[in-house]
């Protein structure tokens, strides 16, 4: 794993590799593939309604920007690493230099779906908060209908601690669980 870290809280320089994987700040750049790809399908199980225009997208990605630089998120496009083609989205959100419980989303776009890049994405990104951050803990909250997203944070030894329902912006009622990832003792 390798990472390139920020010189301050500014996260916009932060870039991080897996085996497969460069994971790089969301951009202007991304924005046609993101409103392509961030679909209704996508965001069946997720919180946010699928962008109606072009314009919606971009608007995201500058607010995501804008976090990114005052280190409150890291957002991050996450590249194929041989093609550099664009796979989906990984974040960490409400993160700063004295959250304690920052939160871990990911998608990844459908036909990337079965090759276990968001297993490698979110590993990756935690990791990376093990490395630079001092958190307690990481809140994954995800619908109980969304097994391989469970799976992801199972995987990170994610644990549950309570469930609940919330209505996303579409008004469909979603019933999740929430996990919590502990730091690794030092």
């Amino acid at each position: 794993m390798k990472y390139s870290l920020p010189n301050s809280q500014n996260l916009s320089n932060t870039r991080i590799e897996s085996d497969r994987l460069i994971l790089v700040p969301i951009s202007l750049d991304h924005g046609d593939v993101i409103f392509q790809e961030f679909t209704a399908e996508i965001t069946t199980y997720m919180y946010p309604t699928p962008p109606k225009t072009p314009r919606d997208t971009e608007e995201f990605i500058e607010s995501s920007q804008k976090k990114i630089e005052a280190g409150s998120d890291l957002v991050m496009a996450i590249l194929n690493k041989k093609t550099q083609e664009f796979l989906g989205c990984v974040g960490l959100h409400k993160l700063d230099r004295d959250t304690k419980d920052p939160e871990l989303g990911i998608w990844v776009k459908k036909i990337a779906h079965g090759n276990a890049y968001g297993r490698e994405a979110v590993t990756a990104v935690k990791k990376w908060a093990d490395e630079n951050t001092n958190y307690e803990y990481i809140h994954y909250p995800v619908s109980k209908l969304n097994i391989p997203s469970r799976k992801i944070v199972e995987s990170l030894g994610g644990k549950v601690v309570r469930e609940l329902t919330k209505e996303n912006q579409r008004g469909t009622i979603l019933d999740e669980v929430e996990y919590l990832i502990y730091r690794p003792e030092r």
